[in-house]
């Protein structure tokens, strides 16, 4: 199978990493040579790398093609490009709706829609594809979990969930600055930090039957340090702070 990129970002990076490590998922991989750096480093450590020309020789060649472009150029590459009639196209551009994005392409493609996280580079990612495909989630699969989304609405939920990443290491961050305001080497607090937030991760991954809320409530003993700190948390906003980032984070994506 030959599959392309268009648009040699980070994403794109991870992707053809997971890809190419290990048993190979494509028999070659086009990428465009917009991101140069990118590009060559792809094609150095892996022989199954092609550069094209442009854009235009990444759709001719591919089989599956990728749209790997920021949505602020987006409309404008697309535009540009002819793609064959069926061709297996998948959005990982975020923001941009699947009807706008058949619009800017102009023909009869099968268009699926996915959210790829980083950690697609390990095989070790969960990605959100739209609408349901079988080939595209068997992709996916193979690089992680895919979780195929029956509406619309399901998927621009898990986009907006996905953009808590940021926070999850923002509060880690915040975490270990104060213990090293408070005299602990910073090495000692992260070494500590984030074996203890892998391990909350297991056991939610573990535990597929307990609700968050159960889980959260074993883990803050009655009148315990826990219980304290998450009491802390909401008395000061901090779940209503995140349920408002949620909501506005939703609104810049469905808006489109």
């Amino acid at each position: 199978m030959k599959i392309g990129f268009v648009g040699t970002g980070a994403i794109t990076e991870a992707m053809v990493t997971g890809m190419l490590t290990g048993s190979p998922l494509a028999s070659e991989v086009i990428i465009s040579p917009r991101n140069a750096d990118v590009a060559a480093r792809l094609a150095e450590k892996f022989p199954a790398v092609r550069i094209a020309a442009d854009n235009q020789a990444v759709v001719d060649a591919s089989e599956i093609l990728f749209l790997a472009i920021r949505p602020q150029v987006a409309e404008d590459v697309v535009r540009t490009l002819s793609f064959p009639e069926g061709q297996m196209v998948v959005s990982v551009i975020a923001a941009v709706d699947r009807g706008t994005l058949i619009e800017w392409i102009g023909r009869n493609v099968r268009l699926t829609q996915a959210v790829p996280l980083p950690f697609v580079a390990d095989r070790d990612g969960v990605t959100a594809i739209y609408p349901p495909d079988r080939d595209v989630a068997s992709l996916f699969s193979a690089l992680g979990t895919a979780v195929e989304c029956n509406t619309r609405e399901e998927y621009d939920l898990l986009a907006a969930a996905s953009a808590m990443m940021a926070t999850y290491f923002g509060i880690m961050d915040r975490a270990t600055g104060w213990l090293t305001e408070k005299g602990m080497p910073e090495r000692t607090a992260r070494a500590y930090l984030a074996p203890l937030f892998a391990s909350l991760s297991q056991t939610a991954l573990k535990s597929s039957e307990t609700s968050f809320e159960d889980m959260s409530r074993e883990f803050a003993t009655k009148g315990g340090l826990n219980e304290q700190v998450l009491s802390d948390f909401n008395r000061n906003g901090g779940m209503a702070a995140l349920t408002a980032a949620l909501d506005r984070v939703l609104t810049r994506i469905t808006k489109n």
